[in-house]
């Protein structure tokens, strides 16, 4: 029988296993986690004949290298980088036949923060709550890859795409997202509610899975009680004490004891997942629909 999987040769600074995620069970505590960038994600997928489901990797800056037990098609999508077989250039952004034993290098990302690696018949860890994805707020899923780690691989369903290339948004010199004020936007100054969606802020270096931390102008709120802890959705622009506003990202919580100023429109998230550090942001106020 062809045995099926991935070996780990190098796990990079941080690589997943990614997918749809699981949403719905907010309820107990579970964040909806999967891929940062989702149409990335769901691009690599379609380049190598998977279903949208299928489970994918997502590197984080210096990508990984892996070597298939028996020969698979891959693609990598997401940050642009350096891709190479036995040490050999291949395409990024394409599907690329990659023989048994042969090592696949996905190399530091050129621009951008997030790569994504589709292999034909998908990442097939075990499902949990529905979702083969690493959430690393509550530590469900699979862990994140180590050197030496074996990954199982489906069974291809469908021909890879003929393409010679696929064409991808390049990561934002700017950050701009759309957000709907509320719910607690009230608990702000008319100042902070001006400074917030007409100040530059910057992508913070402790930004990850579960928010997008900012660095600019503190927000003053007008009420300084304590909020009750309630429900956050994705998206959610969370104010914590230091007054710089927090985005939340697909491992955030459930809950949150601070005050959310505004939610970002979710078409916009994609883009947040690929801000490097320093990357200027802009919140943009648009009606409520």
């Amino acid at each position: 029988m062809t045995d099926r999987a991935l070996s780990v040769v190098r796990a990079g600074a941080l690589t997943t296993v990614q997918d749809l995620g699981r949403p719905g069970h907010a309820h107990l505590g579970v964040p909806r986690s999967g891929a940062l960038d989702g149409p990335a994600a769901a691009l690599v997928n379609r380049l190598v004949g998977n279903a949208p489901e299928a489970a994918v990797l997502e590197t984080t800056l210096n990508g990984c290298t892996l070597r298939p037990r028996s020969a698979v098609t891959a693609a990598i999508g997401g940050a642009p980088c350096r891709v190479t077989v036995d040490g050999r250039p291949v395409a990024w952004g394409a599907p690329v036949h990659v023989p048994a034993g042969a090592v696949l290098d996905v190399g530091a990302a050129v621009s951008g923060v997030r790569s994504y690696v589709g292999v034909s018949g998908g990442i097939a860890v075990e499902p949990v709550l529905g979702s083969r994805s690493t959430d690393l707020l509550s530590g469900l899923g699979p862990p994140p890859l180590t050197d030496g780690a074996v990954l199982p691989l489906g069974r291809p369903t469908q021909r890879h795409a003929r393409v010679d290339v696929a064409p991808q948004p390049a990561p934002p010199a700017e950050l701009v997202l759309r957000v709907t004020p509320g719910p607690r936007d009230e608990w702000f100054t008319p100042g902070a509610l001006r400074a917030f969606t007409s100040r530059v802020y910057r992508v913070s270096p402790s930004s990850n899975r579960i928010g997008l931390r900012t660095e600019g102008p503190a927000l003053e709120r007008a009420l300084t009680r304590e909020l009750p802890s309630e429900g956050v959705v994705l998206g959610a622009v969370q104010v914590p004490p230091d007054g710089r506003p927090v985005v939340f990202l697909a491992d955030h919580p459930t809950t949150g004891g601070y005050p959310v100023i505004a939610v970002v429109r979710a078409a916009d998230l994609p883009a947040a997942a690929q801000a490097v550090p320093g990357t200027p942001v802009r919140f943009v106020a648009v009606r409520r629909r």
